[in-house]
């Protein structure tokens, strides 16, 4: 005679399947991030000290130090103001851009002096007449200083990133490091400078102030040449 199985016996539980242990801690990271993001999102509008994800910026520089004074012998002739709309673009070889990639459009604004360097001016360089009433004058060419970014109207207008580099920029240090940016901008606003005709203008005005400076002094013919001139 078979003998009753007691009543607390339960039927075996089945083993738990691998693959969902495994899915489990991944929503959750995905499910924090989410809810991080739309925290942030949500709490931009308040007031600094009321937004736990605010940041606060306090400037610890040390004082300006003096290297060093130079005298000037130069004539600010001409300043040319430049805009430039920089389209940098980076790719990964064999990953679609939606997944990794960046492409930014920089708006660059910025400035070229064009100066004639008076110190260089040479002996013989003036000559003027026994009773003071006529000058000539060898000038050099005009020069141009390096560009002068204003970063203040300088800006980034638009972003396009991939799906891991915006995960990256959310995590990254420094997302809006735009060092590159400014100096691709640069090169650009310097090289325009050098096709226009920023020099030829300063060694123009150039010329006419001197005329117009002689003048005031008594001189009745002024010449003002460059031989190095095109």
């Amino acid at each position: 005679m078979a003998r009753p199985r007691p009543k607390n016996d339960a039927p075996p539980t089945p083993s738990r399947s691998p693959r969902r242990g495994l899915l489990t801690p991944i929503v959750l990271i995905v499910a924090t991030i989410a809810l991080v993001l739309l925290a942030q999102q949500a709490l931009r509008g308040l007031p600094g000290w009321l937004n736990p994800f605010g940041t606060e910026t306090k400037d610890r520089s040390g004082p300006v130090l003096l290297k060093s004074i130079r005298d000037l012998h130069r004539y600010e002739a001409a300043t040319g103001n430049f805009q430039v709309v920089v389209d940098l673009e980076k790719d990964a070889k064999f990953l679609p851009g939606s997944l990794r990639g960046k492409r930014t459009l920089f708006v660059g604004n910025g400035s070229v002096d064009a100066y004639v360097d008076f110190a260089k001016l040479g002996s013989g360089a003036v000559k003027v007449n026994a009773d003071r009433t006529a000058a000539t004058i060898t000038l050099p060419r005009a020069q141009l200083e390096k560009t002068n970014l204003d970063e203040k109207n300088s800006y980034v207008y638009a972003t396009e990133r991939g799906l891991i580099d915006r995960f990256g920029d959310f995590f990254s240090s420094n997302p809006n490091n735009q060092q590159q940016l400014y100096v691709l901008a640069s090169q650009k606003i310097q090289t325009a400078a050098q096709q226009s005709n920023l020099a030829r203008q300063a060694d123009a005005n150039t010329k006419l102030m001197l005329e117009n400076m002689l003048k005031a002094l008594g001189f009745t013919t002024i010449t003002v040449q460059q031989p190095n001139a095109q």
